[in-house]
């Protein structure tokens, strides 16, 4: 985990650079979406293909941007979630329903799969309340990607302070490790946690290189549990 720093610093240039050839080559070449189809439907389509989805918004536009270097949001619907990267903050907060056309990628975290290119965004009112899926530490993974979950557990480890980008905070229910990766963009305070406090935490089910992780979006999303036997 102590890589990760020196790993992100690494890859800003890098896909910067990516994301700015895979934007020219898309807006050059790909098809236009027909029709609005479900998460889970683009998420099943090949990199590269232009999907329109509609969705209630996750994580508010600019939320992660001291991780993911953009100004992006994410969106779920009943069959699934997904992180939209635009370069600008559209002002999306959480629960409106949004619409957006984009092309499916991974290039902006190695491994997570995102909406780039974003050629069509549209809100329309109010969606409905998104509720977080509660999962095992250890089934947070490629089932759960992109979309809301609540785990509960243990952190097994010392806080780890990733800044500029943020802290790693692990935590285990018994079934196994996960990475809690708090975007310093959050703004999100964990000076009061320490290692062996119970803590349920909620958020975006995210993935960066081989690592999933959950990702909070605002401080209630972390909450210290006084569990007594």
């Amino acid at each position: 985990m102590t890589h990760r720093n020196n790993f992100r610093k690494f890859l800003v240039p890098v896909l910067l650079a990516l994301f700015s050839l895979i934007n020219f080559a898309t807006t050059h070449a790909a098809p236009l979406a027909k029709k609005t189809i479900t998460i889970a439907e683009a998420r099943s389509l090949p990199l590269g293909t232009v999907v329109t989805i509609n969705g209630s918004v996750t994580v508010p536009s600019g939320a992660f941007s001291s991780s993911t270097f953009d100004q992006g949001f994410a969106i779920q619907d009943k069959t699934g979630g997904i992180y939209v990267s635009t370069s600008d903050n559209l002002g999306f907060g959480l629960k409106q329903q949004v619409r957006v056309t984009g092309t499916l990628a991974d290039n902006l975290l190695p491994g997570l799969l995102v909406l780039v290119d974003v050629t069509d965004t549209k809100a329309h009112g109010a969606g409905p309340k998104v509720q977080p899926l509660p999962v095992a530490t250890g089934d947070v993974g490629e089932a759960t990607e992109g979309s809301i979950v609540r785990i509960t557990g243990t952190i097994s480890q010392p806080i780890v302070n990733d800044l500029p980008f943020g802290f790693i905070i692990v935590v285990n229910d018994g079934s196994g490790d996960i990475n809690v990766f708090v975007c310093a963009s959050t703004g999100i305070n964990v000076s009061g946690l320490s290692q062996g406090q119970t803590i349920e935490v909620t958020g975006f089910s995210g993935q960066f290189a081989d690592h999933f992780e959950v990702d909070p979006r605002m401080q209630e999303d972390i909450r210290v549990l006084n569990l007594r036997g």
